[in-house]
């Protein structure tokens, strides 16, 4: 059994302009594998020191580069010249099955960029890891809710059979979503460098709005869907 998954994204804009984007990730530490070597020259704004996260733990000297800005270069190259408003038909093939969505640029961008963020070693954003084994393309912010919810959940649940602290509410979660705005809005400011056009930024945009309002939203959802969890309840 092969020891990693590969999440392949397929834009097809017309029937001649396409274009495929493989992730590979290790099914032990979901970690990104890169499949290509890391560009010679990268572009200044890749360096750690451009438009530095405010809660980096990483320094220039230990990391010229910031790790989510290397693996992003190749797929902000290739997208740099399109708007974020384009029309797209998006395949997103899974090891288990694939996904099929006619939308626009920006949201086909914007959950394949939620994989490279969260992979590449970023500590703030690597908390959100197991969501990228149970992948959900293009999903409603209702089912990033239950998905984020559910794996906090979890991970209490994981700590307390470790015998660590264990807090079953969602303030866990708020957190984890104000470390993740707070990478969402520098990290915009170094692709505002890097593209001619706006469907890389409106991605990042649309990963950023998520982000904001998850927590806000997070218990008025849960609170809607509580009838469903009645034979649970009873």
């Amino acid at each position: 059994m092969s020891d990693t998954f590969t999440i392949a994204y397929h834009f097809a804009f017309s029937e001649t302009e396409t274009k495929t984007v493989s992730v590979d990730l290790d099914k032990g530490s979901l970690d990104l594998i890169r499949r290509t070597p890391k560009p010679t020259a990268t572009p200044s704004w890749t360096e750690l020191s451009c438009n530095q996260c405010r809660n980096c733990s990483l320094t220039p000297a230990t990391h010229p580069h910031c790790p989510i800005a290397l693996n992003l270069v190749d797929i902000v190259e290739s997208f740099k010249d399109y708007f974020s408003y384009q029309d797209v038909d998006v395949t997103v093939t899974a090891e288990e099955r694939a996904y099929f969505k006619s939308t626009s640029l920006q949201m086909g961008l914007s959950s394949l960029i939620g994989i490279i963020m969260v992979t590449s070693g970023c500590r703030p954003m690597e908390r959100l890891k197991p969501m990228v084994r149970f992948h959900l393309p293009f999903a409603t912010l209702e089912e990033t809710i239950f998905r984020t919810s559910s794996m906090h959940l979890v991970a209490q649940y994981l700590r307390q059979h470790h015998g660590k602290p264990a807090d079953f509410s969602l303030t866990g979660l708020q957190t984890i979503y104000a470390d993740v705005a707070t990478v969402n809005t520098c990290f915009a400011n170094r692709l505002r460098q890097a593209a001619k056009k706006d469907a890389n930024i409106n991605a990042l945009v649309n990963l950023h709005c998520f982000a904001e309002m998850v927590p806000i939203n997070a218990d008025l959802m849960l609170a809607d869907i509580e009838s469903y969890f009645t034979a649970l309840l009873d």
